[in-house]
């Protein structure tokens, strides 16, 4: 799988130098300076938790999220912490006898909610883990109660059986109405879904914050998979992981296409603190 996804890079970027420019992707510090991917790992080794905010189909995005996740276990070894949006948390037990080794990895993808590009982007950080003996988080609330807040609201979550809110933050959920992300998507749905459709990404934000604090231990270093927007602007993830620590060192890093890599959008500036940069023309995993 390994040397799938080293192809598929090495052909993205043949295709993006032989229109001139000179490297596919950038990064870029908080201020919106250019940096080195050995100057961002030195800022971040010692963040308790790692927000990596990627763009789903980027293979930029994939690769530097498995070389950042080796970067850091060369590290805090067994101390470091996986974790990602893309499996649920219902789907945690099923997840855990494929990393202990008791089921197949085709058994593992059979029975759990793997997203269509899981075996190109996913599947290399569930291998590495796996052949680490680290513990891998299936954070994400199931998208049934993230569909029902959607449909009825919030509050119906608590009518469901005891059994069922295992996977889900703890209720009632705490929920500011201040936040940028969550304004921006009644603005971006143009009103459409009224409050249901920002509070069913919050229950998601609020999972996935949930289940990252409720795993760590006093030495553990986590690092987190997940689309950008669900770290952005400091708030989602971010903003319930606070509310359940105040004293995390939490550093997030956002995924971003432009036509040029080598300026930067300085409108981005305040929305993470490590900025990757990716040529728009990046060919997609899917």
């Amino acid at each position: 799988m390994k040397k799938i996804l080293v192809v598929t890079l090495l052909y993205c970027s043949i295709a993006t130098l032989s229109f001139g420019q000179e490297k596919a992707h950038q990064i870029y510090n908080k201020d919106g300076n250019k940096i080195s991917y050995k100057t961002m790992l030195f800022k971040i080794k010692n963040a308790d938790v790692v927000l990596f905010g990627e763009n789903h189909n980027d293979p930029i995005s994939h690769w530097l999220q498995l070389e950042l996740t080796k970067s850091l276990h060369e590290k805090h070894g067994e101390n470091l912490m996986l974790g990602a949006e893309m499996l649920e948390a219902d789907n945690q037990v099923v997840l855990d006898e494929y990393l202990l080794g008791f089921s197949r990895e085709k058994d593992f993808e059979k029975e759990a909610k793997i997203w269509p590009n899981h075996k190109t982007d996913y599947r290399p950080l569930l291998r590495f883990a796996k052949e680490n003996d680290l513990h891998f988080v299936a954070t994400n609330i199931p998208r049934r109660f993230a569909n029902m807040v959607y449909r009825f609201g919030v509050d119906t979550l608590a009518y469901l059986p005891e059994a069922s809110k295992q996977f889900i933050a703890p209720l009632p959920m705490a929920y500011d109405t201040s936040l940028h992300c969550y304004k921006e998507i009644s603005i971006m749905a143009g009103g459409h879904g009224g409050e249901n459709l920002p509070k069913s990404q919050a229950i998601k934000d609020a999972t996935m914050a949930h289940l990252i604090h409720a795993n760590m231990k006093e030495d553990t270093k986590f690092i987190h998979y997940h689309g950008s927007y669900h770290s952005k602007y400091y708030e989602s993830i971010m903003w319930y992981l606070l509310q359940l620590n105040a004293d995390l060192n939490i550093k997030t890093i956002e995924v971003v296409e432009q036509a040029d890599v080598s300026e930067f959008d300085k409108e981005l500036i305040g929305n993470a603190d490590f900025f990757i940069v990716v040529d728009e023309d990046m060919c997609k995993t899917h």
